[in-house]
This record gives C-alpha cells, structure tokens and sequence, in this order.
C-alpha cells in the first residue's frame, strides 16, 4: 500500500517509524514542514520527522503551504492509495484530503471528541484528567471532527508531566495505527461519528501561560507545573533588585496540611519550598534560576536565599 505520511513533531515519529517497518505499508514520501531557524544563532533546524525520514531514506517534500498548487502536484505524482498525518502543523485543503482513494487518517492524542486542536496532551493534564488516550480519525474538512475508526485509552499517573505522557501515546498512537489500517482498507472497519455531547478544544500553548497564579488552588498549580514541562514551563518570580528573578519550576506536589497567603513562602528546607495558595499549598520539589541550572530544592536552597515570609508573584 502506497502511503504518503505528514508529520512534523516528535509525537508523529513513531507512527512514520511503525508504517516504514511494517508489511504491507510503503511509504513513498514523507511530508514536514521547511526547516525552521532556532537558537541564538538562528541556524535553520530539521523537524524530528525531517531527521527520521532522512535516516529511513524516505522522499521528503517541504511546502510552506499544503494548499499551494505546485505541491499539490508533486504530491499526485507519489499517487498515494492513503495519507497518514501526526502531529503536521497545517490545516489540510479538500484537494488533498479527497486525493488517495482511502482518504485521510488522521493520528490524534486525545479520546476525541476531547480535547481537539493543538495541545490535547498538555490540556488533559491541566484540567486535571486520570485518563486520555489516542484516536485514529478519518479526516474531513473540520478541526479534529472527523469520523473514529479506532480508540485507546491511557491512564494519566500523578507522576506524569507533558513529556512522559507524550512519549507513551505517541507509542500507543503507532501501535493503534499499524493495527488499525489493514482492517479499515479491507472495509472490516468503518469510521463513525463523533458524539456530539463532550467536545471540547485544546488551544495552543502560549509561553505566558507557564507563569503561576498564586491565588489558584494548589492542585490546579501542581497540574500545571506538571502540564507545562518542559515547555513552556512553570514559573514564577522571587523579589530581588532591580528587578523580580524568575523562577522555573520543574517538580511539585500538593501540601495538604498547610495554609498561608497565596505567593507567601511558608517554609524552605531541604524538603521542599512550600508556597501559599488559593487553597492548600504547594511544594516545590525541583527548580531553576534564569540562567541556571536545574537543582533540587535542597541543591537551590545551599546557594540561595529564599527565607520563609518571602513573596513570589
């Protein structure tokens, strides 16, 4: 079977990795998006798919447009039987979603209809989920609201952040993929519809979203501590002159038993910085200073003041 896989991010590796080692898949081209500059020296950078299609040995197209019309032709000339898109980046035109004869499937982190749109992962987090999972959806012209071919659940464990949950669906979205398209090409399987009750939106991830509302419950700060690692990251900042240091935070817990007014430092020890809330408090396990490194609270505490009555906004 002649296949044609978009992806861009790390999420969509494993699905391009599963489809290039599997019978009966080819995998004829492989399409991400251009090379982007990064860093302080703006060197252009390969996407993770870009860097795994180049070792598979795999054609890789990169349209700054999926609707341009000279892709587009490039793309029929592959004559794909079916498009496999992770994690791409764009939005897809008719012209390509009706162009291979088995349509378009689409490898989605979320128990759809949850969770559509840009950061299902991060948000499931945030709103303080225990269960996601990954979709394999036949596109349409809509925003992740197309029809499900297949469904598998992941438990969200308190130790989880953004990065370790990402790793384990991206594994588990590959692993329902391959299993799913010879059963779906031989007609065993149709897509369905999407319930209309419990849809809901997954918005971009801003970097500003990363800084700590003191004033929120402890359990809405500790999921977005655990929500926004490694990016944006979770932070916040400690008064100093001239201006606030930020503060990242990179592990916390919930503190149950204490109280205190949100931003306040209550205590800091070698267990942990415990901070005041909306409710509860929180426990800062592992952070880093702009411009340093990552220390444990202890490691932090050794080289730098933070004393108790402090104010973190």
């Amino acid at each position: 079977m002649r296949i044609i896989f978009m992806g861009t991010a790390e999420l969509a590796c494993p699905s391009l990795q599963a489809l290039c080692h599997q019978a009966p898949f080819r995998v004829v081209a492989v399409v991400t998006q251009p090379d982007r500059p990064k860093g302080r020296d703006l060197k252009l950078h390969f996407s993770p798919v870009k860097e795994l299609a180049l070792r598979e040995g795999v054609p890789i197209l990169q349209p700054e447009r999926a609707r341009d019309a000279q892709f587009l032709d490039r793309l029929k000339a592959h004559q794909p039987e079916l498009i496999v898109v992770a994690a791409y980046g764009q939005i897809l035109p008719p012209a390509i979603l009706e162009l291979p004869r088995f349509g378009c499937l689409n490898v989605h982190a979320s128990l759809l209809p949850k969770y559509r749109g840009a950061a299902p992962i991060q948000w499931a987090i945030l709103e303080d989920e225990t269960e996601t999972g990954v979709t394999i959806m036949k596109m349409d012209a809509g925003l992740d609201t197309g029809g499900i071919l297949a469904q598998a659940g992941a438990v969200i464990r308190a130790e989880d952040d953004a990065e370790t949950l990402h790793d384990r669906l991206a594994k588990l979205g590959a692993e329902l993929l391959v299993n799913t398209v010879p059963d779906y090409v031989a007609g065993k399987v149709a897509p369905y519809p999407q319930p209309v009750e419990g849809a809901s939106y997954a918005r971009k991830i801003r970097k500003e979203d990363g800084h700590l509302d003191w004033s929120l419950p402890a359990r809405s700060l500790w999921n977005r501590v655990r929500g926004f690692t490694p990016w944006p990251g979770a932070f916040t900042f400690e008064p100093a002159a001239p201006k606030p240091r930020m503060l990242k935070v990179w592990k916390a817990e919930i503190e149950a038993q204490r109280i205190g007014q949100p931003g306040e430092v209550l205590s800091a020890d070698k267990n942990g910085i415990v901070v005041g809330s909306g409710k509860q408090a929180l426990r800062i396990l592992s952070l880093q200073r702009e411009g340093g490194r990552r220390l444990s609270a202890q490691e932090f505490l050794a080289g730098n003041d933070l004393p108790p009555g402090s104010q973190l906004s």
